[in-house]
C-alpha cells in the first residue's frame, strides 16, 4: 500500500491545523489529496494553502472523488453524523472530530453504518497518542500509581463569544466541545470502565446551552472523576491522576507536552516545527492521530484499541447525561425517539 491519501472535509481552523500537522509526516505514509468546503473559493484558498492537489465545492464531490481513501471531518458538531453517513457510504475510511456525533443514538448509528461498510471510523481523541498519556497508562497498568481513585481535570478559556461554543443551532455548549476532553481522560484513567453514577450541575446561556459544566464521575470501586468546564473563564486546564501509591499530573492536559512524574519529576516533549503556524495549541500533535488512523487501515482494522467505538459510545452516554442532568437539549436529541 502506498501512502494513506487524505479528504478534508471543512476548511475551517481545526482542518488548517490537521492538515499542518499531517503535512509534518513522511509524504510516503500519508498524502493530503482533496479539501472541500461548502463555498468553493474556502477549498481553493485551503488547498493552495496546503499543497493540495483538488478543491471541491460540497462534500458530496469529495465523497465521490476516486483518489480519496481517508477523510477527515472538521465541521462543526452537528455536521459530523451526515457527512460521516456521506463518506462511509462512498467506501471512506472516517477520522471524525469529537465529538463523534450529537448523541450516543447518532454515534450508535454511525458506528453501525461503518461496521456494515467494512470501514475504519474513529473519533479524534488525539489527546490518547500524545507519548505522555501513553506513559499515563503504562505507569497504572504496572501498578506503580496503586489503584486509581481519582482524578481532578479542569479545561476553560473565555470562548463565550466564540460562535461554535455559544450557539445551539452549530451544536455548541462546553460539554460536547471541552467535556468530551475531560470525560475521555477520567475513563482512560480508570480503564475505560462506565461510571456507576453522574452528578452534574452547570449554566446556560440564552441559548440554552451550557457554559460551565461542574460533574462528578464515580467509578465501580470507589473511585472519582471530578471535572469542570468552562467557556467563561480560563481554568487550570491540567488533570491530576491519583492513586494509593502517589499522583501524575498532565500540564495542557488535552495536548500534554509537560507531565509531572510520580517522583515529581517534570518530563518535557516536544513536537516538530511545521510549515505554517497552527491556530491552536501544540495542534502539530494532530500528526499522532493521523498515523494511528494509518497504522490501523494498513493492519486490516476497523476501529483503534486506544479510541475504540466503544469508548466513544460511552463518551457520549457520559456527555448525554451530562447535558440531561444541565439541562441542554438538542433536536438531535429526539430525532431517533422510540
Amino acid at each position: 500500500m502506498g501512502p494513506l491519501r487524505w479528504g478534508i472535509a471543512s476548511a475551517g481552523k481545526i482542518s488548517h491545523d490537521f492538515a499542518n500537522a499531517v503535512n509534518t509526516l513522511p509524504a510516503t505514509d500519508h498524502q493530503l489529496v482533496a479539501v472541500a468546503a461548502r463555498k468553493l473559493e474556502d477549498a481553493q484558498k485551503f488547498a493552495q494553502q496546503h499543497a493540495i492537489g483538488t478543491a471541491h465545492a460540497g462534500y458530496e464531490a469529495l465523497a465521490k472523488n476516486p483518489n480519496v481513501d481517508a477523510v477527515y471531518i472538521g465541521s462543526v458538531n452537528n455536521a459530523h453524523y451526515e457527512i460521516g453517513l456521506l463518506m462511509l457510504d462512498h467506501g471512506k475510511h472516517l477520522l471524525c472530530e469529537k465529538p463523534l456525533c450529537m448523541n450516543e443514538a447518532q454515534a450508535r448509528r454511525l458506528m453501525q453504518r461503518a461496521a456494515d461498510r467494512k470501514r475504519f471510523l474513529m473519533e479524534a481523541i488525539w489527546s490518547r497518542f500524545f507519548p505522555h498519556y501513553r506513559a499515563v497508562r503504562e505507569r497504572i497498568e504496572r501498578g506503580e500509581l496503586g489503584e486509581v481513585r481519582e482524578v481532578e481535570v479542569h479545561f476553560g478559556f473565555q470562548l463565550a463569544d466564540v460562535d461554535r461554543l455559544r450557539l445551539k443551532s452549530l451544536g455548541g455548549g462546553t460539554t460536547l466541545d471541552l467535556g468530551v476532553y475531560t470525560i475521555q481522560v477520567c475513563l482512560w484513567a480508570f480503564g475505560g470502565v462506565a461510571p456507576t453514577k453522574i452528578v452534574a450541575s452547570g449554566v446556560t446561556n440564552e441559548e440554552g446551552v451550557d457554559m460551565e459544566v461542574t460533574a462528578e464521575l464515580h467509578f465501580p470501586g470507589g473511585g472519582i472523576g471530578r471535572m469542570k468546564t468552562s467557556a467563561l473563564k480560563e481554568l487550570k486546564n491540567t488533570a491530576t491522576i491519583t492513586g494509593t501509591k502517589g499522583s501524575m499530573t498532565l500540564h495542557s492536559f488535552w495536548c500534554p507536552l509537560t507531565l509531572t512524574d510520580l517522583d515529581g519529576t517534570v518530563r518535557e516533549d516536544t513536537l516538530p516545527t511545521a510549515r505554517l503556524p497552527f491556530n491552536f495549541h501544540n495542534s502539530c500533535g494532530l500528526r499522532y492521530e493521523a498515523d494511528e488512523v494509518g497504522r490501523c487501515i494498513r493492519a486490516g482494522k476497523l476501529q483503534s484499541e486506544t479510541v475504540s467505538h466503544a469508548d466513544s459510545a460511552l463518551i457520549a452516554r457520559i456527555e448525554d447525561e451530562i447535558r440531561k442532568q444541565v439541562g441542554v437539549t438538542f433536536p438531535e436529541d429526539t430525532q431517533f425517539a422510540p
